[in-house]
Formats: structure tokens, sequence, C-alpha cells
């Protein structure tokens, strides 16, 4: 049942400065964000889609997931796209201590900067694009005050969203997931999907939409980078 708002409310963005919740711009651009994968034929279906649009977007890993498919890993990084962080074990933060979430965290970015230093001869470019940059999402949007400090401190960018598609709940239809994204994306919006075996069915039906919705109006679709971040 969807009970958060598709939209983020702004007051909620204003109690709650540090976290990046969309980009400053006035351009025609979205970000389309993908949680939780690789993950097997999905993550491969959503490049293959981003393909055929010229898009980019930002994969928030799991690390246990990017060590079983190492291969979809180097796919997503060598096709130009951003990674960013979901932990190692898709914790929810509210349920553990700042020192083992923060371990889990890094954990999963040492994994991520030694693929990069392996695969960046495959794309230079992304390598690029992705050098220095360390994004992160947690599980469920839940993280401890002291927890997201800690990252902040190490030089994490905590990235959440602008708007929630909804993909993962079986209990929203998939026209209803269409909507919630088509009524509430705006220049600078952070969309989240998911690259999982739970969302798939919704996101099959509900990305190629998107994607043809936006593109016929304008947009470019775009990966969080280092240089949309400069304001931050």
């Amino acid at each position: 049942m969807q009970i958060i708002p598709a939209k983020t409310p702004d007051f909620v963005k204003i109690v709650f400065p540090n976290f990046i919740w969309n980009i400053n711009t006035k351009n025609k651009e979205l970000y389309l964000t993908f949680d939780d994968g690789p993950t097997p034929e999905i993550t491969d279906w959503v490049l293959s889609t981003l393909n055929d649009y010229n898009a980019k977007a930002t994969f928030f890993c799991i690390g246990n997931n990017i060590e079983k498919h190492p291969d979809i890993f180097q796919s997503i990084i060598s096709e130009g796209h951003t990674i960013g962080n979901h932990t190692y074990n898709h914790l929810k933060g509210w349920k553990h201590n700042v020192k083992d979430y923060i371990d889990d965290v890094e954990k999963t970015q040492h994994l991520i900067n030694s693929k990069f230093q392996e695969y960046h001869k495959h794309s230079q470019d992304a390598y690029e694009n992705n050098s220095g940059l360390t994004l992160f999402r947690p599980p469920y949007g839940k993280i401890k005050p002291k927890q997201n400090k800690q990252l902040q401190e190490l030089g994490y960018k905590v990235v959440l969203w602008d708007v929630l598609s909804y993909d993962w709940d079986n209990s929203v239809t998939e026209e209803a997931c269409l909507k919630n994204v088509t009524s509430a994306a705006v220049k600078g919006s952070i969309i989240v999907f998911h690259d999982s075996v739970k969302a798939s069915q919704h996101l099959k039906h509900v990305l190629p939409k998107v994607l043809e919705y936006y593109d016929k109006r304008g947009f470019k679709f775009k990966s969080i980078n280092n240089t949309c971040l400069h304001l931050f």
C-alpha cells in the first residue's frame, strides 16, 4: 500500500538539507536511479531499454550482488552509467549500530573501487565520470543521524529522491506506478526505480513509457555525477 507520497514534500527537504533530493537545474533533465542490482536479466533489460533512448542513469548497487554478478556490474560501468553504494547486505539503518552499518557500507565501497580499477580500461569515460564520487543511498531511505553524519564525514554524498515510482509494491497498479512518475517528475527530479525481481513486472511496464513520455517532451536522462553536484 502506498503510504509515503510519490512526490517528496518540500518541507521534508528543508528539514533534512544534508541529503540530496534533486538536482538544481533549469534544463529539461531527469535523473533515473535503480536500486538493489545488479540482477541477472533484469539489469540487462534496463541497460538495453536505457540505450534505446540514449539515457544515462545511476545504479545504487548492493555489494553482495556486485560480487555475485560482476559481469553485469561491468556492463553498467562500460555503458557510461554512474554507480552508487546501497550497502553490502541491504541493511535497514534503524536496526543496526553505527559501526556495523558503516563497516557494511565501506565494504561495498572498497568493492566498487576495486572493480573500477579493474574495469576502467573498458570505458575511460565511465571511469572518469565516477572517479572520486562516492554516492550512497540508504536502503528503505532509513538511516540514523549518527550514521549519516559519519558517512558525510567520510566523503559520501547521501542521495535520496524527489519521486518514488513504487515499482516494488504489488498493491499499486502498473498505471498508478506510471502516474506516480509522470504526475510528479519535473526538471532535476531524482526518480527511484528498482532493478530487482520484486519490481520487475511494474518496471518493465513503466520504464519504457516514462522514457517515451519525457523524451517526447524534450527531456534528457542523465546520471548523477560530479558536474551536476557542483552546487552541493
